[in-house]
């Protein structure tokens, strides 16, 4: 009895939102199809008796504006403000309205209203902003953020803000300038920076980098002229700027995040760049990752054509009186690397030295290297030759590598067998992450073999995408929609978005199946859906079209408002309405 209590207390407390969404949806499926003026009178309908439904007001918020008709969202906005005055949400709805309908200064007095009652708050300052950003109205809104700092107190408040409109309006330096101050404030937003001035037209990239490296910036500002650089394809000039940088207590986590960031490109010059940083980033750290990073620096040095410093590297480690027994081992390991790498004839004289039993590679060296020669294996396509690379091995590393070669070969439930016996924190992050997004999807399968997924998984692990995504729909053919149909159409779609070009048309196609075949907030269709409309947002988003990936991603978060996707999801509408310019 307790129990059906309980149940029906949930439900009670459920249904109002589930009847919201249900209210919602005629509109948003009208707005979808381009009937905007029918879908403005669902959302007048449905706030007319709930004035404070925000998503029904956001409705109308589009869909007005697309018909000229803004006027009517004024009152309905006012009388929202009047049931909930102290709702965010509805105060940055009054902030666009009035700047949708060019009154700058009932805008400015509601701002300021809002300010008074938050007065340590640059929210309403940051809404003000952005209210005339939409608008192109730069000069209005670097007053209304410059005001913000004013008030507020410190260089650094609101820099963010005032950087990405600088870089909206053209001014490209100010955005550089603005972003060193945000970084200074805050150095977890440098990544972004760096994302973000990235995309600055080539003409300006020295101008840029000059602001950055000025006589007083500071190292992690410098960092982000250094990031930038390697993002323009400069490694030599990106190290000139990031070594001397490497004397304050953020070097270590630096130098590992250059390093990354020089492995993403391929020029012999970013080999030789990385292959510096991994020197200086193994001085840092303790003897069994330095020993690690100076066997990988000597393998990037050699592809970078610095023969040199590769010999440097290695002569320190031979040595090193204080360094282990095992750093003697460690020049044969980074040369076997080097073997591997190249592939081809290669990998047999690479696996001929790692069978010699007089070979001083240490046991781990060795299970690394055999791993390593395995997946150089598969890379190849040799899944047999990958499976004897791996010999005896009885590590978690190598279980998971089988269960990769299992996967390949289609038989499903040994690679499950596998990746459950490696557990979900064997290797890195980045593989683990893998095994566990691939058990997710072998999960949804549930059939023991299925050579044509293998087949196409394999394909991809090859980089044969175009093969891969007409593999994966073939096998995704076979298979019913609640038995991991969606979920590899889904990982086809991905792959068909990241191809981009003439692919785009595919993964739009397979993201409409999945969410038409997820139906409105079912749970049959699994996490599918939802990860495939966010895809599809972003897709849209990409190719520069946010007005259509808005409705998207608004029904998203109501339809699947439990979804792990959520989140993104709403981060992803931010983006996308700050994209739409308007006028």
């Amino acid at each position: 009895m307790k129990t059906s209590l309980k149940l029906a207390f949930l439900l009670l407390i459920a249904a109002p939102s589930l009847a919201r969404a249900q209210a919602l949806s005629p509109g948003f499926e009208l707005e979808r199809t381009g009937r905007y003026a029918d879908a403005a009178n669902v959302y007048l309908t449905i706030v007319r008796a709930d004035p404070i439904n925000i998503p029904a007001l956001l409705g109308l918020e589009r869909v007005l504006f697309v018909l000229n008709r803004m006027p009517e969202l004024l009152p309905l906005v006012q009388r929202a403000r009047l049931h909930a005055p102290d709702n965010p949400a509805l105060r940055s709805l009054e902030l666009r309205t009035y700047a949708a309908l060019n009154e700058g200064d009932s805008l400015e007095a509601a701002a300021l209203r809002w300010a008074a009652t938050a007065p340590h708050s640059d929210a309403p300052y940051r809404e003000w902003g952005l209210a005339l950003v939409d608008h192109r109205m730069w000069d209005d809104a670097r007053r209304a953020y410059l005001t913000g700092r004013k008030t507020l107190g410190g260089e650094g408040t609101l820099a963010i803000e005032l950087a990405e409109l600088e870089q909206r309006a053209g001014n490209w330096e100010a955005s550089a300038r603005e972003w060193a101050r945000a970084v200074v404030r805050s150095p977890d937003g440098a990544p972004n920076a760096a994302a973000q001035l990235s995309e600055s037209p080539p003409p300006l990239h020295d101008r840029i980098v000059r602001v950055l490296t000025g006589p007083d910036a500071r190292p992690r500002v410098r960092r982000i002229a250094a990031e930038l650089l390697l993002t323009w394809g400069q490694p030599a000039q990106a190290w000139s700027v990031f070594e001397p940088t490497l004397s304050d207590s953020d070097a270590q986590g630096s130098l590992r995040r250059f390093a990354d960031l020089a492995g993403t490109l391929t020029t012999p010059e970013a080999h030789r760049v990385r292959g510096l940083a991994l020197t200086r980033w193994a001085d840092l750290v303790p003897w069994p990752l330095a020993a690690r990073a100076r066997a990988e620096a000597v393998r990037e040095l050699l592809e970078g054509g610095d023969r040199v410093a590769a010999r440097g590297v290695l002569e320190r480690l031979a040595t090193d009186s204080t360094a282990p027994t095992e750093a003697h081992s460690v020049a044969q390991s980074a040369l076997l690397q080097v073997l591997i790498a190249d592939g081809g004839a290669q990998l047999d004289v690479a696996e001929k030295q790692l069978a010699d039993p007089n070979s001083r590679l240490s046991a781990d060296d060795r299970a690394a290297l055999r791993l390593a020669l395995a997946r150089a294996r598969i890379a190849r396509g040799q899944l047999d030759r990958a499976t004897a690379a791996l010999g005896d091995d009885s590590s978690v590393t190598a279980v998971a590598q089988r269960g990769w070669i299992a996967l390949y070969r289609g038989d499903l439930k040994d690679a499950m067998e596998s990746f459950r016996l490696a557990g979900p924190y064997a290797t890195d992050r980045a593989a683990a992450t893998d095994r566990t997004a691939m058990m997710a999807l072998l999960q949804r399968v549930q059939q023991e073999s299925s050579p044509e997924l293998g087949a196409a998984l394999l394909a991809l692990a090859r980089g044969d995408s175009t093969n891969a995504i007409a593999g994966l729909r073939r096998a995704a053919g076979r298979l019913p929609v609640q038995g991991g149909r969606l979920e590899v159409l889904l990982l086809a779609g991905q792959v068909a978005a990241h191809l981009g070009g003439e692919q785009d048309v595919t993964a739009v196609a397979l993201f409409d199946e999945i969410v038409r075949a997820g139906g409105e907030g079912g749970e049959g269709g699994g996490a599918a859906p939802p990860a495939a409309e966010l895809d599809w947002a972003r897709l849209l988003v990409h190719q520069g079209r946010s007005s259509e990936a808005i409705p998207h991603l608004e029904h998203l978060i109501l339809t699947y408002p439990s979804s792990a996707v959520v989140p993104e999801a709403r981060r992803e509408l931010e983006r996308a309405k700050g994209a739409i310019p308007k006028s």
